[in-house]
């Protein structure tokens, strides 16, 4: 289990992170872009989101760093763009942190399961920190 960090840009997250991976001296990120992942015909991917980055990692001193470009027309603050990411094969430990982080706090995505993973979900805690929880091993 691990806690990361996961930053969202405003259509910036391939500049960002290019520009990370060369200070750090990483390996090249491998990105995802909205455009690959599988269309939802209920929700049509507006030809302006197709290139942005919908997700990719660095690691970074040993530590990943987890990226994307917020969705066009999601909310964006400088400053506001960081959450918490709990990554874990145990589903049971994912299920309880999460019951108890949403008490009092506000649920973005019940946990599920999506394309990328047997059980992911989003919330903000009663103190405003945004958290985001993920089935495996963030390998891949």
């Amino acid at each position: 289990m691990a806690v990361e960090a996961y930053l969202n840009f405003n259509g910036n997250c391939r500049e960002a992170v290019e520009f990370y991976a060369q200070v750090f001296g990483t390996e090249e990120p491998k990105l995802m872009t909205f455009g690959e992942a599988p269309p939802n015909p209920e929700y049509p991917l507006p030809e302006e989101a197709k290139d942005l980055i919908m997700h990719t990692r660095l690691i970074i001193f040993g530590s990943t760093v987890m990226f994307s470009d917020v969705f066009p027309g999601m909310p964006f603050v400088a400053g506001n763009n960081i959450s918490l990411a709990i990554v874990s094969d145990d589903i049971d430990a994912l299920q309880s942190a999460f019951d108890k982080l949403k008490e009092g706090g506000k649920v973005g995505m019940e946990l599920q399961e999506t394309f990328w993973s047997k059980c992911y979900g989003s919330l903000s805690d009663k103190f405003g920190v945004e958290w985001q929880f993920n089935h495996g091993t963030g390998e891949g």
